[in-house]
């Protein structure tokens, strides 16, 4: 089976499984709306948190509120999507540690994708919710010259986003075969890379800045692209194509995160339980 044959049969089975959890999911309809609705107002007070700062202050880093709320929308709802579809790969430690990672390897289906569909939590959708509500707010508030690039990018950023955060999620459960109790540490890259992008980057030091631009390029989520719609100065002076790059660093964030799982998944050695 090639390439292109392995790649269906792990949509088709990351499919098959994400079914079944939604279908066990919509059996108590009254408890996941409730979660749902909980689950967005959770992540909503990452926002309510910026409003209260600017009720003392003007600007944020030269940063407007709605410029922030951008920001912050495009960060939420890209990670919310990448969390969507394969943020149950954080709870692979377990598994590793139980040993019930064993049964996943005698299945005839591509592992990364079982791992990905694993326990699919339809709640997860509130982040998404949230995330977009407050970008469509500073899609109307913000004072922007929209061209049709800057239209065409917005779309662009959130897939690109998703594809970076997901190539994250991906790696980090690779680093679990070596570690086996990561999620923390995954975590800390994941949801602490999210929380990272809602400011701008006027507020971090410079040390900082390079590391999410050029080490775990987290900057092309909404960073970068985001200051060419808003017609910000890029961090570090990059240059000017540089905002049209989310695709090409999502395209290469993804297959580095492909090479380290199958890496890791090499390396894997059972518990023997």
């Amino acid at each position: 089976m090639g390439e292109t044959g392995r790649l269906r049969e792990g949509i088709r089975a990351y499919l098959l499984i994400a079914a079944m959890w939604i279908r066990s999911t919509m059996t108590y309809r009254t408890s996941f709306v409730l979660t749902a609705v909980g689950n967005l107002a959770v992540t909503g007070l990452d926002f309510v948190t910026l409003v209260l700062m600017f009720a003392q202050v003007d600007t944020l880093g030269g940063w407007t509120l709605p410029e922030v709320a951008f920001l912050y929308g495009l960060s939420v709802t890209s990670f919310g999507l990448a969390d969507l579809l394969i943020g149950s790969a954080d709870t692979l430690g377990a598994r590793l540690r139980d040993g019930s990672f064993d049964t996943l390897l005698v299945r005839p289906a591509p592992v990364l994708a079982q791992v990905a569909a694993d326990r699919f939590a339809l709640r997860r959708l509130g982040r998404i919710t949230q995330g977009a509500l407050v970008l469509g707010w500073a899609l109307c508030a913000v004072h922007v010259e929209w061209t049709v690039a800057k239209v065409l990018l917005v779309p662009v950023m959130l897939v690109s986003g998703a594809a970076i955060f997901g190539a994250v999620f991906t790696a980090g459960a690779a680093f679990q075969f070596l570690a086996q109790d990561a999620a923390e540490v995954q975590n800390a890259f994941t949801y602490g890379g999210t929380t990272l992008l809602q400011y701008p980057p006027t507020v971090f030091g410079k040390d900082l800045v390079r590391g999410v631009t050029f080490v775990l390029p987290l900057a092309f989520v909404n960073w970068v692209p985001g200051a060419y719609v808003l017609g910000r100065p890029y961090p570090l002076g990059l240059p000017g194509w540089a905002a049209f790059a989310p695709p090409l660093v999502a395209a290469g964030c993804v297959a580095l995160a492909g090479l380290a799982w199958r890496a890791g998944l090499r390396a894997y050695r059972s518990t023997g339980s």
